[in-house]
C-alpha cells in the first residue's frame, strides 16, 4: 500500500507546490507582516494607522459589497424563478440566451465597459435623451458607487443564476404542479415552495459571490475612482504609491477577516442544517 500512496503523493506535488508558492508563503508573509513593527516586535500599529486612514472606506467596502451581495440574489431568484416556471415562451427563451453573457468577460473589461454606459454622456443616457424620457441637461453621470454596484450585480448575477437555475430545474416538477393546481400563483410558489429546497445552492453562490467581489481592483479603480473607494483600491495605492506594503498587509488582513466571517456564517449555517437533517 505504501508504494501506490508514494507515487499518488509524486503526482500531486507539482499542485501542492504552487499551492505553497503562490498562496501559503505569501499569506503567511502578509500576515507576520501586518503584526509587525519595523523593530521586529509583535504590534498592532499598522492596523492602526490603516483605520486611522482608511475606516471609512472599510465601511464603504462592506456596503458596496453587501448591497451588491443582496441585489445579485434578488436578481438571481427573479431570473431563475423565470427560467423554471415562466409560461412565456420567448421571453424564457431571450433569458437563457442572454443571462450567461457576462460570465465570459472578465472584471477589467466589465470595467470598461460600464465606463463607456453609465458616463454622462455615455451610452445609457444617450438613450434616453433619443427615447424622449429625458433631457440632456438632466444627464447624470453613473460613475460612482452606484456605478460600482451595477457593474459587480451585472457581472455576477449570471453565475448565481446558473447555479440556481440548475437546482431549480433538479426538484420534482411534481411538488411545482402541485402547488399550480391548489392555486398558488407562481411567485408564491417559488417563495414558499421552490426556494427553501434550493437555499443552501443559493447561499453558496451569494458567499463565492461576495469574496469575489472584496477582491476585485478593476472596478472601483476604473469605474468610480475617487473617494470614498475599496479597500483593494487602497492596498494598490499604499504599495505603489508609497511602498508601504505594511499597512497594505493590514488592510489584506481586515478583508481575510471580512471573507471569514461571512465563511463562518456559512459554515454554522450548514452545520446546523445538516444537524437538523
Amino acid at each position: 500500500m505504501a508504494r501506490p500512496s508514494f507515487f499518488g503523493l509524486l503526482l500531486i506535488a507539482p499542485a501542492l507546490a504552487m499551492i505553497g508558492a503562490l498562496f501559503l508563503y505569501p499569506l503567511g508573509f502578509s500576515l507576520a507582516a501586518a503584526f509587525t513593527e519595523p523593530g521586529g516586535g509583535l504590534s498592532l500599529m499598522h492596523f492602526q494607522k490603516a483605520y486611522e486612514l482608511y475606516s471609512t472606506d472599510i465601511l464603504f467596502t462592506l456596503f458596496i459589497v453587501v448591497v451588491s451581495t443582496l441585489l445579485t440574489g434578488l436578481f438571481s431568484i427573479a431570473i431563475s424563478g423565470i427560467l423554471t416556471l415562466g409560461e412565456t415562451p420567448w421571453l424564457v427563451a431571450a433569458l437563457r440566451a442572454l443571462y450567461r453573457w457576462p460570465l465570459f468577460i472578465p472584471f477589467i473589461v466589465a470595467a470598461q465597459c460600464m465606463r463607456t454606459f453609465l458616463a454622462k454622456n455615455g451610452l445609457m443616457n444617450n438613450t434616453f435623451v433619443a427615447l424622449g424620457v429625458m433631457e440632456p441637461i438632466q444627464a447624470t453621470s453613473f460613475l460612482d458607487w452606484r456605478g460600482i454596484i451595477i457593474t459587480f450585480v451585472w457581472k455576477q448575477v449570471p453565475f448565481v443564476t446558473l447555479m440556481l437555475a440548475g437546482a431549480m430545474a433538479s426538484i420534482d416538477r411534481a411538488t411545482i404542479e402541485a402547488g399550480r393546481t391548489l392555486g398558488a400563483s407562481r411567485v408564491r410558489v417559488l417563495i414558499e415552495l421552490v426556494l427553501p429546497q434550493v437555499a443552501q445552492t443559493l447561499l453558496v453562490g451569494l458567499v463565492l459571490s461576495f469574496v469575489t467581489m472584496l477582491s476585485v481592483l478593476s472596478v472601483p479603480m476604473m469605474v468610480a475612482g475617487s473617494q470614498p473607494t475599496m479597500l483593494t483600491v487602497d492596498m494598490a495605492f499604499r504599495i505603489n504609491s508609497y511602498g508601504d506594503y505594511a499597512t497594505a498587509n493590514a488592510l489584506g488582513v481586515i478583508s481575510y477577516a471580512i471573507a471569514g466571517t461571512v465563511a463562518w456564517i456559512y459554515l454554522r449555517h450548514s452545520v446546523k442544517r445538516e444537524v437538523q437533517a
